[in-house]
């Protein structure tokens, strides 16, 4: 398993596998692998004759007041969790992905401005500008995701869409604990009082929705 820190490697390796005839899968991610994540990777594995996992926590799509700085890198312990299941190809673990005169982001409307881009209306810029640059340094025949952050999943397929770019995104369903949270990073940060509290707002989705109009559109293949 190799793993690379350098973009021009990175482009380099992916390429000289296509030419080889192989078909490789990218799977973005911000590390603190956990069984979400390895669930990806399995999936990938099925999918395509190579896999690469990028880890990097993308600074471009916290706020002010977020937790970036505390957010956990990982790196030895997600190289040995991912090894430990079965591993993949390549691991992608560029130290920064914005050099000092970076000015061009990508401002998705659409599936993007409704819910979180209403509370957050950073984020899937962050998110849409990040997705593109590892798109151009890893140029894959496809990249999966995670249906647990639904929205996102959207506007990257609507991004794909929009600028025509060569790759197939791919889903994944959530994986979730055993009283139905969903597995995440973040869950770290729940007290126990709220790590008992939150799965009953999985309990209350599972009830017939009154959708909103933005829900059903986000829906859309």
């Amino acid at each position: 398993m190799k793993i690379l820190h350098n973009k021009a490697e990175m482009t380099a390796t992916t390429i000289a596998w296509q030419a080889a005839g192989e078909t490789v899968c990218l799977v973005p991610t911000m590390g603190s692998i956990h069984q979400g994540h390895l669930a990806l990777i399995a999936a990938a594995r099925k999918t395509a004759n190579r896999v690469i996992v990028s880890i990097y926590v993308n600074p471009t799509q916290f706020g002010v007041g977020e937790d970036f700085d505390h957010y956990p890198r990982t790196l030895e312990a997600d190289c040995a969790a991912i090894t430990a299941a079965g591993g993949c190809d390549a691991i992608y673990a560029p130290a920064n992905m914005y050099d000092d005169g970076h000015a061009t982001s990508i401002v998705p409307a659409g599936v993007a401005l409704a819910m979180e881009g209403q509370t957050r209306p950073h984020f899937f810029t962050g998110v849409a500008t990040i997705v593109l640059k590892l798109f151009t340094h890893i140029p894959a025949n496809f990249a999966i995701f995670g249906e647990k952050d639904y929205q996102q999943l959207a506007v990257i397929r609507q991004m794909v869409r929009d600028l025509d770019l060569n790759i197939t995104i791919l889903a994944q369903p959530t994986i979730r604990e055993t009283d139905g949270l969903a597995l995440s990073s973040r869950n770290l940060y729940l007290s126990a009082a709220e790590r008992k509290l939150a799965p009953l707002l999985y309990a209350e989705c599972r009830k017939p929705p009154n959708r909103l109009p933005e829900a059903r559109q986000l829906m859309r293949p």
